[in-house]
């Protein structure tokens, strides 16, 4: 045999240099296995001779071959001539076949003739409404579908609201994302979100309003590590109230280095090099050149903003709403602020107060809370730090003494920034603490500047237990400290600059030292003075800045604040008053979870005023020297009134207002505040905030308290809170892991070396570049193929079930994608079996159906319903569910494979017919449903469908009518029937060989009722063409059970029987109904229901319904039965005497139910195991 192949394989080789051959110009005979070539190729003689050789072995041999294949074709002669009888049985089959497979042949005939161009979308002018190709593509193409819809439907005004308008009005201002920013996946989950709901509302009959606008975002716009001032604006409720009752506005911070870095790299300056006028004017350059960049993007998702609206936070109107509103916060007596910097605390209200933030030394700014990570440190860490060559010790407790006052000894404290110690006021001790008793009142001494300490106590912050029990006070840079110098009206002393450097607070011996260079001297110091006592690890919190990946510093800064207690009180009363609940905020247990200073931003309307008799010049020297207006003419005369008779100058506060301040007013500004416009008579209050919880107090919090003060109504009704994305693994999205999503990526595709290539423009350092890239190279092998913007939007939507975090899998929008592909074929199907001549009805008589388009228009109906009922209790991801589940598990798994016969032969004209007109109105209505979630595809789709006689449809489906409740529709008789027989096909088509799917079989139903019977004959024609059997059988409990079958156990009242041809596979049949017996079995809980025996089950049976008394053997060992809600439920304490009568015969039903399957099981496997061994003899 090898010989002869080897023979084989050279005469192949012969051929293949034969090929070669004929190009150089030989003349080669064609080459057989069996023929010599009239000139041979080098290298092959030996070859050919060894053929030779084994000429005859290989005749002999191929002579066995064929008998041995004359016999196997024998066999399967035998084989056929046993199956006659059946194919009679299929002869009507094999008719649809043959007229198959002419129209396979058809066909094939019709794309040989194809003109490629029928399927390309001719070009579309901007604006215009787009051209269709003559044919539809034959697989979805998310770019070619995405391109020209949203041009036209901008430019033909569906965004646009009417503030004259008698329709009920619907309003959502988007937050205004960063002007410096570009889009991340969390915007386009905002844009999702709020686009769904948008389109959902505008469908069904509102006056909807979505503004867009942008955030001057003064940080992100200006910084670059190189310079910042101090934060500003922070509002508190009541500071003497803990933190959980107050609302204290915190500023969300941006750090990105955008116009200061252009600076910087191109010119060599910072913002203090040129000066504000310059630098404001250099950011409004960008801001025009840029700033529409996000803009574009939010276009791209198919975001359906009015943008005749659009507005930025800092152009006229915004500004002059800025004003407006701190002069009248101002006149109303709510901004005010205390005073304490290297003196004791003074009361009063006065203009200006200084309070600890979160510095960031390299970027020289405040920064929020929530831009600080907090790193946990186990032990001794040395880690880097920007602007420092060598990396920075942490994690270690160092332990010093201070000098007691009077030669009394010493007093050991320990710290972990021991550097801090040049800012002490205070040693705080607790006072029960008998160790320091005699200590109370007496001071210590600072061994660098002979400061007095005095020693406290003070028992809130001070635990005896831990270390010396006498702890170092620094309140200028401490967040606990801060609140002990507060309570003991201690000095607050700032020992940093703006860079992190010593300044002369510290001491002439380490001034300008970098501050954990510092950390270092001042221990030398400490050892050469003879107070060191040594260190030792420690466990910490290091707060590091999100953005700059510095440590952060709490420094103490002046800033401006708001009196927010009367507003704080109805801003909380809005949200949780039983009486007078004026906002809802969604997912509600956030209802129970209730600063900066920046040149690129609002100027704060606060002028200094500068007396020519002042000993002190600089601005802010003296807190009673501030005036407010609304210009520097108002402040003139506010300067006149309080300094009647005095010769001054006045200045204004070089402070502006963070962006929280006028994002707060946003509501409000946006519909034309503070006049009474149109829109804001129209549109105010608005509808609904959608946000993240992240910001529920830095914005939200505030909208509702400006907006109540100033607007004299909430902003908002309701309040949606999306949860925050990460990434697949669960981590947190951050630049500085290279973990972030850009949408654009997933709409438009981008290969691995594409996500490299966005890495290596990032501030990334080595280390965190090659991480972050090995990183995508597990996540994105193949980088990310085309999506498209609506298999984007329906995955985010669908997350947002995803409590308040969200995994977000680019394999869930790859499948989305595959999704749309699949509606785009339905279309194409129907497209085919419509016709070009097809009208639709403009009546339907449903009753006069075939059942299975009664049934999916009736599940229809169900799908619409639990859609419109999700969107109004915004459970969202429950109607993706529902719009999903009724596309593919009903639309295009069942109804379209149902009806495809009814096409392929005359005798079924007028279910064809009805099947046509059913096909359109799902099509029409199922993707109207859809269109809130996936605009561009529906669009495309439904401007393909046929008008309907006589139609006015609207232009476009966006401003069509969202499908409604059709009572005509429901038929639940109808549901229940093809529940039973969608159960029976998966079964049957579960026997089904894994080798043999394309083959058709016999199949049977037993059934236990005339109903089960009834239903089985009445639904005979959709079982065969769904299960794919060649014909279908019903039998009852009396008739012999067919041999040769698979069986499978649909429920109670039928069993589902397929003949197979040849033997069956014993151990696969055992498998599935030991499954199906285990999955029956969970419903079973240990007490009062046991199921030991066949025997049982007959006794459990005979019970009434009033008789559920406990009686039984115990569980088998091992039995592994789980409890599912009902058994738990029904052996509950108290269940029969509180579970109404009917819930608990419903509930008895169903296990009854149970039993009589597991009955069925046991008589089924009992029927394997005969046939088994029949089939062994």
């Amino acid at each position: 045999m090898s010989n002869g192949s080897e023979t084989q394989k050279a005469a192949k080789r012969k051929g293949k240099d034969k090929m070669k051959s004929d190009i150089k110009g030989f003349q080669i005979r064609k080459l057989t296995a069996d023929t010599d070539c009239s000139m041979t190729l080098p290298g092959e003689d030996k070859l050919e001779k060894q053929t030779n050789e084994d000429k005859t072995d290989d005749q002999d041999l191929e002579r066995k071959m064929k008998k041995e294949q004359k016999a196997k074709l024998k066999e399967e002669k035998k084989l056929k001539a046993a199956q006659k009888a059946e194919a009679a049985k299929l002869q009507a089959q094999k008719s649809s076949d043959g007229s198959k497979k002419s129209e396979r042949k058809q066909r094939k005939k019709d794309i040989e003739e194809e003109n490629p161009e029928d399927f390309i979308d001719p070009a579309t002018p901007d604006g215009q409404k787009k051209k269709l190709s003559c044919q539809m593509a034959k697989q979805y193409n998310p770019n070619a579908v995405e391109k020209s819809w949203y041009s036209w439907w901008e430019a033909s005004n569906f965004f646009v609201a009417d503030a004259s308008s008698s329709k009920p009005p619907f309003v959502i201002v988007l937050p205004p994302p960063n002007v410096t920013g570009a889009l991340h996946i969390g915007h386009g989950l905002t844009a999702a979100i709020q686009d769904t709901i948008i389109r959902w509302r505008r469908m069904s009959g509102y006056n909807v309003l979505w503004v867009p606008g942008m955030d001057h975002a003064g940080i992100a716009t200006q910084n670059v590590r190189v310079s910042s001032h101090q934060p500003l604006f922070v509002a508190i409720l009541d500071e003497t109230k803990p933190l959980k009752q107050s609302l204290e506005w915190n500023v969300k911070q941006i750090y990105e280095v955008v116009v200061e870095k252009k600076l910087m790299r191109e010119c060599k300056l910072t913002r203090h090099d040129i000066g504000r006028e310059r630098f404001v004017s250099e950011v409004w350059k960008w801001k025009n050149e840029y700033g529409g960049t996000i803009l574009n993007q939010e276009r791209r998702l198919g975001a359906s903003l009015d943008w005749s609206r659009e507005c930025f936070t800092m152009d006229d109107a915004r500004s002059k709403a800025v004003t407006e509103a701190f002069v009248k916060l101002y006149k109303e007596g709510l901004i005010y602020s205390f005073l304490w910097v290297l003196v004791p605390l003074m009361p009063g209200p006065i203009l200006r107060d200084h309070r600890l933030v979160n510095w960031d030394c390299s970027l020289r700014t405040a920064i929020s809370d929530i831009e600080v990570d907090h790193e946990e440190i186990k032990e001794e860490t040395f880690r880097k730090v920007p602007g420092y060559e060598h990396e920075v010790q942490f994690g270690v407790l160092t332990s010093f003494a201070y000098p007691l006052e009077g030669g009394m000894g010493d007093i050991v404290v320990a710290t972990t920034r021991v550097e801090t110690m040049l800012g002490d006021t205070a040693i705080a001790v607790h006072s029960k603490d008998k160790r320091y008793s005699h200590l109370h009142g007496k001071s210590a001494v600072h061994p660098f500047n002979g400061r007095k300490l005095p020693i406290i106590c003070d028992d809130i912050l001070v635990d005896p237990e831990f270390g010396t029990g006498a702890v170092k006070i620094t309140p200028a840079h401490d967040p606990n400290d801060f609140e002990v110098g507060k309570r003991h009206n201690l000095a607050f002393i700032n020992i940093f600059t703006d860079e992190g450097k010593i300044n002369s607070n510290g001491g002439a011996d380490f001034e300008g030292m970098p501050r954990f260079a510092a950390r270092v001297a001042v221990i030398e110091a400490l050892k050469s003075k003879g107070l060191y006592r040594g260190a030792q690890k420690n466990e910490m919190k290091l707060g590091i800045c999100s953005r700059s990946n510095d440590v952060v510093e709490p420094m103490i800064k002046p800033q401006w604040f708001v009196d927010c207690k009367s507003m704080g009180k109805l801003a909380l009363d809005a949200v949780l008053s039983d009486n007078n609940k004026k906002i809802e905020i969604i997912p509600h247990q956030y209802e129970q979870e209730w600063k900066r200073q920046l040149w690129w931003g609002h100027r704060i309307p606060a002028w200094y005023v500068i007396l020519e008799d002042d000993q002190l010049k600089d601005v802010g020297s003296y807190n009673d020297h501030w005036v407010v207006g609304r210009n520097e003419q108002e402040a003139l005369i506010e300067a006149n009134n309080l300094f009647s008779g005095k010769k001054f100058e006045i200045v204004q506060d070089p402070d502006v207002l963070d962006t929280w301040f006028s994002s707060g007013l946003f509501p409000l500004s946006v519909l034309g505040w503070p006049d009474v416009t149109p829109d804001f008579k129209a549109f105010y209050p608005t509808s609904l905030l959608e946000t993240g919880h992240d910001i529920l107090f830095f914005w939200v919090a505030r909208m509702v308290m400006l907006g109540m003060q100033l607007g004299g109504d909430v902003p908002f009704r309701k309040v949606y809170l999306h949860p925050m994305i990460r990434d697949a693994h669960g981590q947190k999205m951050s630049k500085s892991k290279g973990n972030v999503i850009d949408p654009l990526e997933v709409i438009n595709g981008i290969s691995l070396e594409g996500l490299h290539k966005r890495l290596e423009a990032s501030n990334l350092d080595r280390s965190e570049l090659e991480n972050a890239k090995m990183d995508q190279a597990k996540d994105f092998q193949n980088g990310i193929p085309e999506c498209g913007a609506d298999a984007l939007r329906f995955a985010l939507v669908s997350y947002t079930a995803q409590s308040d975090k969200i995994n977000l899998d680019v394999l869930r929008v790859i499948g989305y994608r595959q999704w749309c592909n699949k509606l785009w074929n339905a279309i194409r199907f129907a497209m085919m079996k419509l016709g070009d001549d097809y009208v639709p009805p403009q009546k339907l008589d449903v009753k006069s159906m075939p059942p299975v388009c009664q049934w999916i228009l009736s599940v229809l109906n169900n799908a619409v319903a639990r859609t419109i009922t999700s969107f109004e209790s915004y459970k969202f991801s429950d109607a993706t569910t529902a719009v999903y589940s009724w596309w593919q598990f009903q639309l295009c798994d069942v109804f379209i494979e149902a009806i495809k016969p009814f096409f392929t032969d005359s005798k079924y004209e007028s279910a064809k017919e009805a099947s046509r007109h059913t096909l359109w109105i799902c099509l029409d209505t199922g993707l109207r449903l859809l269109h809130p979630f996936m605009p561009f595809v529906t669009e495309e789709l439904w401007q393909r469908l046929p008008l309907e006689e006589g139609s006015s449809r609207k232009e476009s489906i966006m401003i069509s009518e969202y499908p409604s409740f059709i009572e005509a529709w429901s038929n639940e008789k109808i549901e229940n029937d093809m529940d039973i027989v969608n159960g029976a096909v998966r079964k049957l088509r579960s026997l089904r060989p894994q080798s043999d799917k394309n083959e058709r079989y016999p199949a049977f139903a037993l059934c236990r009722g005339p109903d089960i019977t009834n239903i089985m004959r009445t639904y005979d024609f959709e079982i065969v063409t769904l299960a794919s059997v060649s014909s279908l059988k019903v039998i009852t409990e009396n008739d012999m059970a067919p041999p040769g079958c698979a069986i499978d156990v649909v429920d109670e009242n039928l069993s589902v029987y397929l003949q197979l041809q040849g033997t069956l596979d014993p151990e696969a049949e055992r498998e599935k109904l030991r499954k199906r017996r285990e999955d029956t079995q969970k419903y079973f809980p240990p007490f009062p229901f046991f199921i030991s025996s066949t025997l049982f089950m007959f006794r459990v049976l005979a019970f009434s319904l009033s008789n559920l008394l406990l009686f039984a053997s115990p569980i088998p060992n091992g039995s592994g039965r789980k409890h599912d809600l009902l058994s738990q439920e029904m052996n509950s304490s108290g269940y029969k005497e509180k579970a109404p009568l009917s819930i608990q015969e419903e509930q008895m039903k169903k296990l009854t139910a149970y039993l009589e399957e597991l009955k069925i099981i046991d008589q089924a496997e009992q029927d394997l195991e005969r046939r088994i061994h029949q089939q062994m003899k």
